[in-house]
């Protein structure tokens, strides 16, 4: 008679695999993912490092996996601001400033998704997003070239400009080389650096002061 898994087996499967993935996310919000060991994940989960391997192929499709759910957000919430009222310059600058906030706020995950130096399979997802991220505010870039706030100008190069000088620009202020007073300073009081950021990538967008 062939094996047959039964429901209630699926469920505890699917049960164990979101609490590996949870602890693993945990892990990684705590110390990145060079901190992220299969053992302490394994402890944390309430599972043998096996069991790990009978969810995931690898360690890389594990963290892969982290990396997607965990850039979704971002990107999810980078969406929501540029669907909020206003011109399209208003918008843009809405969502780069909930960009540049949210990581401040989260630098260790922040660092992670933006900059932690990571395995081939993680930086394929890497790249994914950024595309992600330049869709989104090429649409808006798009939008306003119509209604005249920004100049005619290549939508799709000005979108991947965009993503680069948000991520470059706070791959200093969210380094884990700097010091934990240098990290506070920075993240409680971000408002002109997150102003800077801004002010330069709208600037460039419009080619006039903000």
């Amino acid at each position: 008679m062939a094996y047959r898994e039964t429901e209630k087996m699926r469920l505890r499967k699917a049960a164990a695999r979101q609490r590996i993935a949870e602890c693993t996310y945990q892990c990684v919000a705590e110390g990145g993912f060079r901190n992220a060991k299969i053992t302490r994940i394994a402890q944390r989960a309430g599972v043998a490092t096996g069991t790990i391997y009978r969810h995931f192929e690898s360690k890389e499709d594990l963290f892969a996996e982290i990396f997607r759910k965990a850039t979704q957000r971002e990107v999810d919430k980078v969406a929501e601001a540029l669907a909020v009222p206003g011109n399209a310059t208003t918008r843009l600058e809405t969502a780069l400033r909930q960009f540049a906030e949210r990581a401040l706020k989260g630098p260790v995950m922040a660092w992670s998704l933006i900059a932690e130096p990571v395995d081939p399979k993680v930086e394929e997802e890497r790249l994914i997003y950024r595309k992600a991220y330049a869709n989104l505010f090429e649409q808006a870039i798009r939008e306003g070239i119509e209604e005249g706030c920004i100049p005619d100008q290549d939508a799709r190069q000005s979108s991947t400009c965009l993503v680069g000088a948000i991520a470059e620009s706070l791959v200093g202020p969210l380094s884990p080389t700097q010091t934990n007073q240098e990290i506070a300073d920075k993240t409680d009081n971000h408002d002109p650096l997150v102003n800077t950021i801004i002010r330069f990538c709208i600037q460039g967008l419009t080619g006039t002061r903000r």
